[in-house]
């Protein structure tokens, strides 16, 4: 049986040597096709229209041309102002529209005395005419006559009849002359005169830049650091938001600067006074301080808003852009190594207020409040009145740095007494320190009335980051709390008994303080200060709290200051700092006192004083102040307490310096006795130190010096 195969794949055949090889060639593109000449015409006069040389010359093109044009409106306006009232109108609507009716009669009344001599000089020329013939023929007359009188002397002069007439047909040819000079020159003076105009025109378009914003240069187009010119101030105010403001200025016309005094320099910036319109507030420009800024041209740092005496007044001081960003330079402190303070009638160089005036503090029987954000400078503002016056040998310091970094190291040798350190140890140490002082305080009270020409040396109480103190949670062995800001709190009652009495015997109070609030700066505690000082502040609320509402009221703002870049910068509050009339506040630049400087400045104060053994309260010796105090008394039965303070002082100057009256009584009161007067006089008995020993603890702890 046959099978039948079926081929599924057929092998192809290979190609016979004669079979033709096909080889394919790319035929290129065909041409492209060709852009139109009008869209090629079209683009390239796009790009000539939008290219820079154009854009700049027809720039200069419309300036010039406007600058001519501007230059004749300006022109025009002062020939219609000149020979009509406009002018009066003008500032007779802006004192109108400002509420001041008193300016507005007196600028009524010049209108009226205007219009009545312009009057009187219409009136004059009816009769001009006939006036002028009647003095030209009269003067004419004289005129040849004196001539002729003129030839005649001179004929008889030369003895020739003839020179009678020389000085008249001198006088003609040289009228001829000068008709001859107008004839050569009247062509060309016609041909150019216009041009003359023109050019006239355009120089004063050109000074007053009467051009479009656009077209102006681009050193003039920049605002940045542009001058202060009473339009840009009306300018600004104007846009300000204020519609009642903003109609008020229309109304007045071009005359809005009516509103403005004079604009004064003012160190690196700028002072006018602004007189609002009646029925804008001084609130509603004071709130919108950014806006004002910007319109302005400037940052919201460098434009400030105070409230002087006159009413519906604000006063604006504007400075030179980047101004404020500059250092100030050295402190005096730093430069003059020859420099000494006074207590009583000098005034520490602190820096420089905004118009580059130096800003010194008097310091004399006034407590201080230094407050604001952290790292803003508040330790270096505070030590820097501190070092000043250290340099009056005079003054004693008491001083404790609650945060122990060893900012005031250098006081080491001038302070009597100095604790360092943050912990509640520290704190507890300083409120000992503060109650210390009140007793100091009562004891120089009690001998101002034994003595009242009695003199004591000034005592500077200084505790740095107080806040600590105020937010302090221990509570004693008396079951009174250390911090807190009521009536039982050490701390806060200590300070507000020295703000209330100490200024009269000079104990004055220093404080430094972060973020006030009504915790950690009880409102009793803050407004016991004479002077107040902030740092820049997170909020208006924090303002207050620091300055007062009195201050931010009239225009100080801490809460607006820029953090980081404004270190060093404070607003100020006091009497004893010159501030400019009518304002509650100042805002000073400090100088910056670095602390190697700082301590060189000390050195300098220890020279000048005998030299101070410091009590570093936290580093105390271990002593037994009650056998201290039972030996130094001896064998008498009572002695006078500040008999016993000198004996125990030469038994232990370390522990002992810083001790007081006040001292050494609550030491005794500690164990149950108290200093007792007699005949008058504080006395410590012995049989009272004999009970407190015999009272003592039964574990056999002594109480240390503190």
């Amino acid at each position: 049986m046959s099978e039948n195969v079926v081929q599924l794949h057929k092998t192809p055949e290979p190609p016979s040597p004669e079979a033709s090889v096909t080889t394919l060639t790319v035929v290129p593109d065909a041409p492209a096709k060709r852009v139109p000449l009008w869209v090629r015409s079209g683009k390239a006069i796009k790009r000539a229209a939008t290219h820079d040389h154009t854009a700049n010359a027809g720039r200069l093109a419309v300036r010039h041309s406007m600058y001519v044009v501007g230059g004749t409106r300006i022109m025009g306006r002062r020939a219609w102002d000149g020979r009509t009232g406009a002018r009066y109108e003008r500032m007779l609507r802006a004192a109108e529209a400002q509420g001041n009716y008193e300016v507005g009669a007196e600028w009524e009344e010049r209108l009226q005395r205007f219009r009545e001599a312009r009057h009187r000089r219409r009136m004059d020329l009816l009769t001009a005419p006939v006036d002028a013939a009647k003095g030209a023929l009269v003067g004419t007359g004289m005129g040849i006559g004196g001539l002729i009188a003129l030839g005649v002397v001179l004929a008889i002069a030369n003895e020739d009849f003839a020179d009678v007439v020389t000085p008249l047909m001198a006088v003609i040819e040289f009228i001829r002359l000068l008709i001859t000079i107008v004839q050569v020159v009247w062509g060309p003076l016609i041909t150019i005169g216009p041009f003359l105009a023109l050019l006239a025109l355009w120089a004063v378009g050109r000074k007053q830049q009467a051009a479009p914003n656009w077209a102006l240069p681009a050193n003039v187009r920049s605002t940045e650091g542009e001058p202060i010119t009473p339009s840009i101030v009306v300018k600004a105010l104007r846009d300000l938001g204020v519609a009642q403001l903003r109609n008020a200025i229309k109304e007045m016309g071009d005359a809005g600067a009516s509103m403005l005094g004079p604009i004064r320099m003012a160190g690196c910036g700028v002072e006018v006074d602004v007189t609002l319109p009646s029925g804008v507030s001084t609130v509603e420009v004071q709130d919108r301080r950014r806006k004002l800024a910007e319109n302005l041209s400037r940052h919201e740092h460098e434009v400030f808003i105070t409230l002087p005496e006159a009413a519906r007044t604000v006063r604006l001081w504007i400075a030179d852009s980047g101004a404020l960003d500059e250092p100030i330079g050295p402190s005096p402190l730093v430069t003059d190594e020859t420099m000494t303070a006074d207590y009583k009638t000098g005034k520490a160089p602190w820096g420089q207020d905004l118009r580059g005036d130096g800003a010194n503090l008097s310091l004399y029987q006034r407590h201080l409040l230094v407050t604001g954000t952290s790292n803003q400078g508040k330790t270096a503002a505070l030590r820097a009145l501190a070092l000043w016056l250290a340099l009056d040998r005079s003054v004693q310091f008491w001083i404790a740095d609650l945060k122990g970094v060893g900012d005031w190291a250098m006081f080491d040798g001038i302070a009597q007494v100095l604790i360092e350190g943050p912990s509640d140890e520290h704190v507890i140490q300083a409120t000992e320190m503060v109650e210390d002082a009140v007793e100091e305080m009562n004891q120089r009270i009690e001998a101002r009335r034994q003595d009242p020409t009695v003199v004591f040396p000034p005592l500077f109480v200084v505790v740095d980051e107080a806040q600590l103190a105020f937010m302090c949670p221990v509570v004693g062995d008396d079951k009174r709390p250390y911090g807190g800001s009521k009536a039982t709190s050490r701390y806060f009652m200590a300070v507000r008994r020295i703000h209330n009495q100490g200024r009269a015997v000079d104990v004055m109070m220093w404080q430094g303080t972060q973020d006030p609030t009504d915790q950690n700066l009880p409102k009793l505690v803050r407004e016991g200060a004479h002077t107040r000082a902030s740092l820049v502040l997170g909020t208006e609320s924090q303002a207050r709290m620091a300055l007062g509402d009195k201050a931010i009221d009239g225009g100080a703002a801490p809460h607006l200051l820029r953090m980081g870049l404004d270190k060093g910068t404070l607003v100020v509050a006091s009497d004893g700092i010159d501030k400019p009339k009518g304002q509650a506040s100042i805002t000073v630049r400090t100088h910056f006192i670095d602390d190697d400087p700082a301590a060189e400045i000390a050195e300098r104060a220890k020279a000048l004083r005998d030299g101070a053994t410091t009590l570093r309260v936290i580093e105390r010796d271990e002593r037994d102040p009650l056998a201290d105090i039972a030996a130094v008394i001896g064998d008498a039965a009572r002695m006078r307490t500040d008999e016993v303070l000198k004996r125990l002082h030469a038994l232990d100057a370390a522990v002992y310096r810083a001790w007081n009256n006040g001292r050494l009584k609550r030491l005794l009161e500690e164990h149950g006795e108290e200093p007792k007067k007699s005949h008058g006089v504080m006395v410590v008995r012995a049989d009272d130190v004999a009970r407190a020993l015999a009272n003592r603890d039964t574990d056999g702890s002594a109480s240390t010096a503190r």
